[in-house]
């Protein structure tokens, strides 16, 4: 699998949307992993443009990862309900909340543009998150020499992904930072650990598995081989490399005591995330709070909320994904941090 990736190493940088940069996914890359951009947030021309600054930067693989989400479901009454709970914060800060909220970014499931953009940028490897997308995309993508990934977070979600054709399976477990990548977020959610649910697709698919979640050094990467993954996708060990886009409240607080208390919360977008607790999430799960609105409508509204209260240096209603191996982050260039990973992945298996 590493050989189809064009990769030396098994080690895979997430690609956060909102923290990834073509200069992370660049630096790991030319490091002998494989850097990755999140552009599931993106329009297409901002994905165009993040491209080819990475190309520039590398001549190495890289991956692009999209959304394959299905469309919100709009419901006034909830979206309503979740705006007046959300009013004494937005007042807090002396703004009017929204009238009304907005789907603020397309699902690649019906972004024709983002997917010719694909096609004409060519990158090496093309990832899906909450789902894959149409039988003929995946054609045509596969015609075109991209190989591709998708996460599942259970069996089921892995068979799809199987029988789609698609190369590799991203098995993200519970421990994993941001978004879970379930297809259908109605579901129940078994919350596999990572460990467990790389067994288990190892053991009952025949496509390579690639170990997501909690992993944050090279004995966490040893692990996951030995668990039957060919690679390992880490995120969180990557926000505090100088090359991402973390601000310096994101970064203090993955320095800090704060990086060992994270949670899984629908309340900031709409769909489960883990991230660090803060204030939004204590006070949108308090006791008789309504249902947020659908993803990613609510997060069009945690969004405006942080940018009034940022303004005035207030940071506690940020989405800082964390996984739960956080306090385990090093603050390191990316590349040092890749040649670490590697020695302790070498040392591990000595």
């Amino acid at each position: 699998m590493l050989e189809e990736l064009g990769i030396k190493l098994p080690i895979i940088q997430a690609p956060m949307a909102g923290v990834s940069t073509p200069a992370l996914a660049a630096a790991v890359s030319n490091a002998g992993g494989l850097g990755s951009l999140g552009i599931g947030a993106s329009t297409a021309a901002q994905a165009r443009q993040a491209i080819e600054e990475t190309r520039a930067l590398t001549d190495r693989p890289f991956n692009v990862n999209v959304f394959c989400h299905q469309p919100a479901s709009r419901d006034v009454e909830t979206e309503t309900r979740w705006l007046k709970h959300l009013a004494p914060l937005f007042e807090e800060f002396g703004a009017d909340p929204p009238i009304k909220l907005t789907e603020i970014y397309k699902s690649f499931l019906g972004d024709e543009e983002a997917f010719q953009m694909l096609l004409e940028t060519h990158p090496a490897v093309v990832s899906f998150h909450f789902g894959v997308p149409a039988p003929e995309q995946i054609a045509a993508l596969r015609k075109s020499g991209i190989k591709m990934l998708a996460t599942a977070t259970n069996l089921r979600e892995a068979r799809v992904i199987e029988e789609a054709g698609i190369d590799g399976i991203v098995a993200q477990g519970i421990e994993a930072g941001g978004h879970r990548g379930m297809f259908d977020p109605e579901a129940i959610d078994e919350r596999l650990s990572t460990s467990v649910l790389v067994r288990l697709l190892a053991s009952r698919t025949r496509l390579p598995v690639i170990a997501a979640g909690g992993i944050m050094d090279g004995q966490g990467v040893r692990a996951a081989l030995d668990l039957g993954a060919v690679a390992a996708q880490l995120g969180t060990a990557f926000i505090l490399c100088p090359e991402s886009a973390a601000n310096a409240s994101y970064r203090q607080n993955l320095k800090s005591e704060r990086a060992s208390f994270t949670r899984l919360t629908a309340s900031l977008s709409g769909r489960y995330a883990r991230g660090i607790v803060n204030r939004f999430i204590e006070y949108c799960e308090a006791a008789g709070s309504p249902l947020p609105a659908a993803y990613p409508i609510a997060y069009d509204a945690a969004k405006q909320l942080n940018a009034a209260a940022t303004k005035q240096g207030y940071g506690e209603f940020a989405a800082q994904w964390a996984g739960q191996g956080a306090p385990l982050a090093r603050e390191l260039p990316a590349s040092q941090l890749v040649q670490f990973l590697t020695e302790e992945l070498q040392a591990a298996g000595s």
